[in-house]
Order: C-alpha cells, then sequence, then structure tokens
C-alpha cells in the first residue's frame, strides 16, 4: 500500500511538472509584436456576439431561445460548500443523486440501473431523471464519465473537476440532444473555466460541524500570465473532506431512529433457525452473553443451556460502523494555455489531472449460511459437520435440516473500502475565422482524450469457499493447505474477544481487490456564421461533425467473480461504443424593431448519429423567440431527444443489489395475502431477513431511449418598476417543461414484481422469483429492458431584484424556485401498464425524492468593506411508505399512519460575512458563514437504504462553521 501510494505522489508530482512546462512554454514561444498591438487597439469595441450553451450559433446572450440559469464564481464562494456537486444539488432544480451523504461503501450492492456503486463519486441529477440524463461539458466539450471501481458509471464525477479552475456555472433546463448528442436529456450542465490570465490568486478553507466532525479543508492557487500572441493559466488545489460516523448523528444511531436495537440477524453471538431431527422442532436460537467456547446444548431442553430464543433485542445494531458522509481527499492540476497562430487562428490546450482517494466503511460482513441465508451456492449449500469440533448441536447441519444461520464476526473488523481514482484530461483545440462573401464565418476543431482508472480495496472480505471447508469435516479440511476449522457458534465470551481466533480468520479473509476503467476519445468540428442578411438581420447557421469513442471496464476481484465470496458479488464488464454524428442549426430572425417586436427569431436543428452498438437516429428541434419590448421577451423550444445505452447498460454481465423489500407475506402487519398459502408458507411467517438479492444485468439488444421536449417561458425586467421602486433590476423568468421519455431503459422494479405475483400469481412476476425450500424468498430477477415511459412536467421560475447603492450598502435579492408538476412513469404488467405518479414520494430503496417545490431564497448586502449574505432553502414535504424495517418490527406507530409516513418540508438557513480591507486594496478577503444556522432536523426516512435519512436532498443534521481566507497579487 505504500509503494501504491508512493507511486501515486510520483504520478501527481509528474503531471503537475508537465503542464507547467507546458503553460510556460507556450507563453514562452510567444512574441511581443508592438505593430500587432496597435492594430488592435485601433479596432472600435462592438458588442460581442458568442456561442451561448445550448447552441453554436454566435449571437447575443440576451436573445438565446433556451431557458439558461448561471452561476458565478462568487454565486460558489457564497455557498460555502467544497465541491461542485456540493453546489449543483442545492439548487432547486436538482433532484436525487449519489454525493458524499448517499454514498454506498457496496454492503448493498450494485444498484439495478446498471451504473455501478460509485463509491467516492458525486454526481448531478436535473429534473430526477437520474445523472445518466444530464451531459457534462467542461468549456462545451464532452467530460468523461466516472469510475470508482464498482462498476462502469454512466454519468459524471464531478469530484474530477477543480472548483478553483472555475468561472461560471451555467445549467441548460432544456434538452439539447440536436446540439450535442446523447445523454442530454434532463438538460445540460456547461462548467466554464478561468479565463483570468493575470497575476496570483489564492485561498484556503476550513471548516467543521459543530460536533467537531466532518472537518473539511481546501487550499487553492491559481496563476496567470500573458503576452502579445499568447496566454496561460494554472490552478492546483487541494481539498480534504473528513468524515462522519453514523453513530454520531441521532437520526442514524441505530436503524430504526428512537428504537435502541438493531435490525440484522446477522449478530455477534449467532441465530441459528435449523430443524432437530431427535425433536422435530424447528429452532431460532441464540447463545447467551458470555458463553464463547463451546456453548451446550441440549434437544430436549434447548433453551435450558447456553441458548436462547432469538428476539428483537438479540438483533445487531449495525449503524455505529457506517459512515454517514464520506471521507474524501482530492489533488487537482488543472492547466489551459493559448497561442495566437495568425491574426485570425488560435490554438488551445486544456489539461487537468485529478486523483481522488476516498473510503467507505461498513459494520462486518455479515456470515449468512443456508438456503434462506441467500448467500450464494457455498453458503446456501453449507454441510456444517457434527465432528467440526466448534459444532455445539451434535449433527450435521446441512440441506436436509439447515434453515438459516447468521454470525457477524467483529472479530474481522468493519469492511473498509478504500478507492483511488486517478483522472487525466486535455483538450487540443484550433479554432479561427475568416470572411468570405463580405460574411464572417466562425470555425473549431477539437480533439478530446481523456481516462480514468479506478481500484478499490475492501478489507475484511470473506471467501466462502473456504468457509465452505473450514466448516465441513475436519479431516478434509486438515488435508487443505492452511485450513483451520472455523468457530461460527462461540460468540464473543465474557470477554468480548469473540471465539474466532486470527489463525481462523487468516485462512477464511482477502482483501478484495477490484479495478475500473473508463476512456474518452471525442473529435469534433463547428462552422458557424451567416449566410445572408435578411430584413430582420443575419441569417445564422451553424454544422459540425463528431466522433465519440467510449471504452469502459469493470474487473472484480478474482474470488468475487468467482462466486466464493460472502459479500455481494459481482461480474467483469467491458465494452466499447463508438459514434458518428453530424448536426445543423439555423437561426432565422422574422422581425426586428418593429412596433410588438423588437425581435421575433426562429430557430431549428437537426442531428444524425449512428452507434456502433445502437444502429442509427435523427432527432430535430425548433424554438423561437419573441422580444417583445425591452421589458419582456417569450421563447419556447419542441424537441427531441435520445440517450443511447452506456457500457454499463449493454455489457454488464450481472451484479446483485440488496433492496430493502418486505414480502407481502411477512405476517408482522397481521395481514397475510391468500396466495402465500401457494408458496407452502405458514399464516405466522416472518422474513427472516429485511433485505432482498435483486439481481440484474446489461442487455445488448437494447435501444436508445426516445424523448420529446416542450418548454415555454418569458422574462419580464420592467424598468419603469425598478425605477418608480428606486431599484436598479428586477426580473422575472419562468419557464415551463415537459418532457416524455420512451423505451426508458430500466430493470423491473422488484417490490412490485413481488407484488404482483403475491397478488396475482401472474406467472411472468412469479418467474423471475426464487423462494427456498421454507418459501423465504433468496432472490428476485430482472435484466435491463426498454419497458418504461416517463412523463414528467413542472415550472421553475425566479425572481431578482437588485437595489440602488445607498449610504446604507446595496442589497441583492434573488429567489429561485422548481415545482414538480408530476412525474408519471408507465411499467407494463400482465394484463396491462401500471402507472405510479411518483410527484411528492420518498422511494427510499434505492434512496430517491421526488420532491414537489424546493425553493431557494438568498438574500445579500455590501457596504464598502464589508458585505454579509443568508440563504434560504425550503424542501417540501415527501411521503414514503412505512415498510421494511419498521412494520417488520411492529413500530409502525412511529410513521404517520400504519402504511405511510410524512417527511415534513424543512427551511436550512446559512449566513455567511465577509470583509475586504481597503487598505490591502480589496486584494483580501476574510470569510465567515455557517449552514444551517437554526440547526434544523433532518426527517427521518424509515425506508431509506441509508442512515434512516435521504441524503440526496438533505444535509447532514447539525450546523457546519467555516472560514476562508483569499488573496489576489
Amino acid at each position: 500500500m505504500k509503494n501504491h501510494l508512493a507511486s501515486n505522489r510520483k504520478g501527481q508530482l509528474l503531471a503537475s511538472c508537465a503542464l507547467l512546462s507546458l503553460s510556460f512554454a507556450t507563453a514562452a514561444h510567444a512574441q511581443d509584436t508592438t505593430s500587432d498591438k496597435a492594430k488592435k487597439a485601433d479596432q472600435p469595441k462592438q458588442i460581442e456576439e458568442v456561442v451561448v450553451t445550448g447552441s453554436r450559433i454566435r449571437q447575443n446572450p440576451l436573445e438565446a431561445k433556451a431557458p439558461v440559469q448561471v452561476m458565478s464564481a462568487e454565486d460558489i464562494d457564497q455557498s460555502g460548500v467544497v465541491g461542485i456537486a456540493d453546489f449543483l444539488q442545492r439548487l432547486p432544480i436538482a433532484g436525487s443523486a449519489i454525493n458524499r451523504t448517499n454514498n454506498s461503501s457496496g454492503n448493498l450492492g450494485f444498484p439495478p440501473d446498471g451504473s455501478g456503486i460509485g463509491a467516492g463519486a458525486s454526481e448531478v441529477d436535473l429534473r430526477y431523471l437520474t445523472s445518466k440524463r444530464v451531459l457534462v461539458l467542461v468549456d462545451g466539450k464532452r467530460w468523461v464519465r466516472g469510475s470508482s471501481a464498482s462498476g462502469v458509471s454512466g454519468a459524471v464525477d464531478l469530484n474530477t473537476i477543480p472548483t478553483g479552475a472555475i468561472k461560471s456555472i451555467e445549467v441548460l433546463q432544456d434538452g439539447a440532444s440536436t446540439i450535442y448528442g446523447s445523454d442530454a436529456i434532463a438538460g445540460v450542465v456547461n462548467i466554464k473555466t478561468s479565463d483570468n490570465y493575470d497575476g496570483i490568486h489564492g485561498s484556503a478553507y476550513y471548516g467543521l460541524y459543530g460536533q467537531g466532525d466532518g472537518k473539511t479543508q481546501e487550499y487553492d492557487v491559481s496563476f496567470g500570465a500573458k503576452a502579445d500572441k499568447a496566454r496561460m493559466f494554472l490552478d492546483v488545489s487541494y481539498a480534504k473532506q473528513g468524515g462522519i460516523s453514523a453513530g454520531d448523528r441521532d437520526i442514524s444511531a441505530y436503524p430504526i431512529p428512537g428504537q435502541t436495537f438493531g435490525a440484522s440477524s446477522g449478530t455477534p453471538q449467532g441465530r441459528f433457525l435449523f430443524t432437530d431431527p431427535r425433536n422435530g422442532e424447528t429452532m431460532n436460537l441464540t447463545i447467551n452473553d458470555g458463553v464463547g467456547g463451546v456453548p451446550s446444548y441440549d434437544y430436549a431442553d434447548p433453551t435450558g443451556g447456553d441458548f436462547h430464543n432469538f428476539a428483537l433485542a438479540d438483533r445487531f445494531n449495525y449503524q455505529p460502523y457506517n459512515y454517514l458522509s464520506t471521507p474524501n481527499e482530492r489533488v487537482n492540476v488543472f492547466a489551459k494555455a493559448e497561442y495566437d497562430l495568425t491574426d485570425t487562428i488560435t490554438y488551445r490546450v486544456l489539461a487537468a489531472f485529478n486523483n481522488r482517494q476516498s473510503t467507505s466503511r461498513a459494520a462486518p460482513e455479515p456470515l449468512f449460511f443456508g438456503p434462506d441465508g441467500g448467500g450464494g451456492h457455498w453458503m446456501e449449500n453449507v454441510s456444517i459437520s457434527a465432528n467440526n469440533p466448534y459444532n455445539p448441536f451434535g449433527i450435521t447441519l446441512d440441506s436436509s435440516n439447515l434453515i438459516f444461520i447468521g454470525r457477524r464476526p467483529i472479530e474481522a473488523g468493519p469492511r473498509v473500502f478504500e478507492q483511488n481514482v486517478n483522472t487525466w484530461y486535455i483538450a487540443n483545440t484550433i479554432d479561427g475565422s475568416f470572411n468570405a462573401g463580405g460574411k464572417d464565418w466562425y470555425w473549431d476543431v477539437n480533439a478530446v482524450w481523456s481516462q480514468n482508472n479506478a481500484s478499490q480495496i475492501k478489507h475484511g472480505a470473506f471467501n466462502a469457499r473456504k468457509l465452505f471447508d473450514a466448516l465441513g469435516d475436519p479431516a478434509a479440511c486438515s488435508a487443505i493447505p492452511g485450513c483451520v476449522p472455523f468457530n461460527l457458534f462461540g460468540g464473543q465470551g465474557a470477554d468480548g474477544n469473540g471465539s474466532i481466533t486470527k489463525a481462523m480468520l487468516d485462512y477464511v479473509t482477502f482483501a478484495q481487490k477490484d479495478v475500473s476503467q473508463q476512456k474518452l476519445l471525442d473529435l469534433t468540428a463547428n462552422l458557424s456564421g451567416s449566410v445572408a442578411d435578411l430584413p430582420a438581420g443575419p441569417l445564422g447557421v451553424a454544422v459540425g461533425w463528431e466522433y465519440r469513442e467510449e471504452q469502459g471496464s469493470f474487473t472484480p476481484d478474482a474470488i468475487v467473480s468467482s462466486g466464493e465470496t460472502a459479500g455481494v458479488p459481482a461480474s467483469p464488464t467491458a465494452g466499447k461504443i463508438h459514434s458518428k454524428e453530424i448536426y445543423g442549426e439555423t437561426n432565422v430572425p422574422l422581425l426586428s424593431d418593429v412596433s410588438g417586436a423588437k425581435l421575433l427569431a426562429l430557430d431549428a436543428a437537426f442531428r444524425w448519429s449512428d452507434y456502433s452498438t445502437s444502429g442509427s437516429n435523427t432527432v430535430f428541434k425548433v424554438g423561437g423567440v419573441w422580444q417583445v419590448n425591452d421589458d419582456l421577451t417569450f421563447r419556447g423550444n419542441w424537441s427531441e431527444g435520445f440517450r443511447a445505452p452506456n457500457i454499463g447498460e449493454l455489457f454488464n454481465s450481472g451484479s446483485r443489489f440488496d433492496a430493502g423489500i418486505t414480502d407481502p407475506c411477512d405476517s408482522s402487519d397481521g395481514v397475510v395475502p391468500d396466495n402465500c398459502a401457494t408458496f407452502g408458507l405458514p399464516a405466522d411467517y416472518n422474513q427472516p431477513n429485511p433485505q432482498i438479492s435483486v439481481t440484474t444485468g446489461g442487455n445488448r439488444n437494447l435501444k436508445p431511449e426516445q424523448a420529446k421536449t416542450w418548454t415555454a417561458g418569458l422574462t419580464y425586467s420592467p424598468k419603469g418598476l425598478a425605477d418608480s421602486m428606486g431599484v436598479d433590476l428586477i426580473t422575472f423568468e419562468a419557464n415551463y417543461y415537459n418532457i416524455k421519455i420512451n423505451d426508458a431503459i430500466q430493470a423491473p422494479d422488484a417490490a412490485d414484481v413481488l407484488n404482483r405475483c403475491v397478488d396475482t400469481l401472474d406467472p411472468t412476476a412469479c418467474g423471475a422469483i426464487t423462494r427456498s425450500s421454507t418459501g423465504t424468498v433468496t432472490r428476485i430477477d430482472g435484466i435491463l429492458q426498454n419497458i418504461a415511459s416517463i412523463k414528467t412536467s413542472g415550472l421553475d421560475w425566479s425572481i431578482a431584484l437588485n437595489t440602488t447603492p445607498a449610504d446604507w450598502g446595496q442589497m441583492r435579492f434573488k429567489w429561485v424556485n422548481s415545482h414538480l408538476f408530476k412525474y408519471e412513469q408507465t411499467t407494463p404488467t400482465a394484463d396491462g401498464f401500471q402507472v405510479q405518479d411518483l410527484a411528492g414520494e420518498e422511494l427510499g430503496s434505492p434512496t430517491r425524492a421526488y420532491v414537489k417545490w424546493k425553493s431557494s431564497l438568498l438574500v445579500d448586502w455590501t457596504l464598502d468593506e464589508w458585505s454579509a449574505g443568508a440563504t434560504f432553502r425550503y424542501i417540501d414535504t415527501v411521503w414514503e411508505d412505512c415498510t421494511g424495517t419498521v412494520a417488520d418490527f411492529g413500530f409502525t406507530n412511529q410513521c404517520t399512519t400504519p402504511t405511510r409516513n410524512k417527511l415534513k418540508g424543512r427551511l436550512y438557513t446559512d449566513l455567511q460575512v465577509t470583509y475586504r480591507p481597503t487598505d490591502l486594496n480589496d486584494k483580501v478577503g476574510i470569510t465567515f458563514g455557517v449552514q444551517n444556522l437554526l440547526k434544523t432536523a433532518t426527517p427521518i426516512c424509515y425506508s431509506c437504504d441509508l442512515n434512516s435519512m435521504d441524503g440526496t436532498i438533505y444535509p447532514v443534521p447539525g450546523r457546519f462553521f467555516y472560514g476562508r481566507i483569499s488573496f489576489t497579487l
């Protein structure tokens, strides 16, 4: 491990030196041509038309036809967060995405969408359409998808993009497949990097929670220089975000908040369900505390010795071992340089290196044996020999009598998952302009290459096949090199040290090593300009070509892929996709500077794509803008979109997710459907494990998802009203959206499949379900398919107001809102279709909330050296099904109703104060802030997979204090 880290640091150093050399070499080759300077100085200044996010045609940003939300680097600083994902996930338009507070360590398995676990990653979701339907660009170019050594992701890990290099972030709240290609169904996040080619800038940040944990630090320094023909920018940053243990917050200290007991049958003392042939009774036992060694058992009096009947109080509390927020450490080196080859042609290069080291943690690996354990071949078919020196029952436990054994070997310590991810990115661009027929034309040719390599080491993993050997006949074990009989039955003993010795652990445990990789090669060429002058203005056009190649692979440890792990199994994934694409776009001005129309223009676009994996596809878009006058503008767009299936969805060869699903046949709630007897279940059946294994896999026959998007909006900025109110600016903006996705790629919902089987005995549903000989559900199967359609609509609106500077200072108000009207998901059933409106719902497993209303109000004040700001963020009420662990253990009285629980709306308040002393020419800034000033409590989520809260939308409980000092030289 030490050599691995040393090698990693060398790689970081070499990358830093290479980028520095590149930047300074570019500046060194610049020639200071006085005559060129004079020519530029003589040129008159004009209003610059630029390429805006959502179009390739240069235009006035005020005339953009698509809704775009723009955030500056100052907005990021004012939020007080570290990391782009943390900032974007606070936006009202953001949906539910993995982050440091909602990041499984791998103990839950692989989400059934084929994307991989993404351990340690942070992503962004827009409009609740998932991260894989959001396209992330950097300076208008694609960024490589994430890699975490836990599958092949279909989304970008925003940890790989340095915050210190950002100039602004533009969020396109519209589909843009015609302009950018696949994935841009929910919207586009375009991160624009700094072009400050002058001076040295730096900052240092430190923060922590009031409880003393979650310590966070970030250091950033950037350097810019320019000559007559050359410009360069270099940014180096380091960020370290400390972890928070689940046991250190009340909400996550126990599996059910407010109840001080555990939830797992995998306990340190063991749970033993078997039928004893000597008395014909089914035993459900655990050993008494403090036994150790070999406990005594009498089949004539099973609870008269060292055993008692397993009860709720015996369940294990795994929560203190988990992270509520995972630690994360990142090093970023980012450089860009430009060189003017001629007066009209410029060469640009952008290069970046990122290293992420993160750690996830979970309770010691539970060992589940027997047909009801769902632990895989070796665990389900184990034969624990009567001759095993630690077997207290005097009989062999095998398929003839064994039902379930659960043992938590805390002697082995917690499962620790260490991720190490290196990401390289380089983009080369040559762009320029020329005049043809009296018209200015602009062109660019781009080549992007990027790669990330990820490795993960899991400590505390168990080899199922070796456990099979160590629990079997001691004579057979002695013939196997290194095999030591395993003590599954002794519990922890009076001293608490446990009955599993180091020699036993040395044989059955291993360090699991998984790796993954993603590569991107993207070649593009674009040409834009005007072909004619119409009465209302120039007829603009843009055309372009793209060739893109993506490769991805995930290679789990050989023990895991062979099915010999006692943990979550996984299979290798490897694939390659390449596409050829062309697009065209036009902008047609119809009216200009006439009564009732300062501007009326239409635009249209198309894109043709040919994918090696899913064939060809063509999409279209039409839109328009009507600027009534200087105050009022209307806009509207209709577009088609598509998303080609990604590598994980196509080539995943099999994975498992342990979802929190309650079997409808469980009798804990007092209701048992009539059909349960069909499965051979008794009326008093109790599900032994609240998690059920859901298996899924990729499908090479998947088709691209198809989308249709309508958007309509307006911007109203009445200067007369602003003047009458005595303010500088007042702007109202509203955007309505309506999106429909057909052929949506997903696996059948496992809970729905199980419910449908029990309710209707649908043969298709029941065929996907595996029950053990006792009737317990051990597996639900379903590969990814084009089975769903999604319809969603909503309204985003905002109000911005800036006051006129006065003696008391100046104030700025910005109120941003997002309303989700509906989110209907339609899936096929045996006799038709099932439609679910998820608006206002919390799914829980995998954790995901669909909030109907999210709102953010920013208020800030500036006066001379001082500035202060407050942010108020509101998250509306959502509802969850009160099932799973709460219902299984009979605590539905904690829910709002016996079957439903209300996660009430929350208002979070953040405060920040900054001082910039004029004596230092405003070159130094000192900032102090606090997040969640009023210590608003996080609502309890009983169905959520992790920590009884939805970390995709709610912050970690507690106040977070931070400070930052920044400087400019």
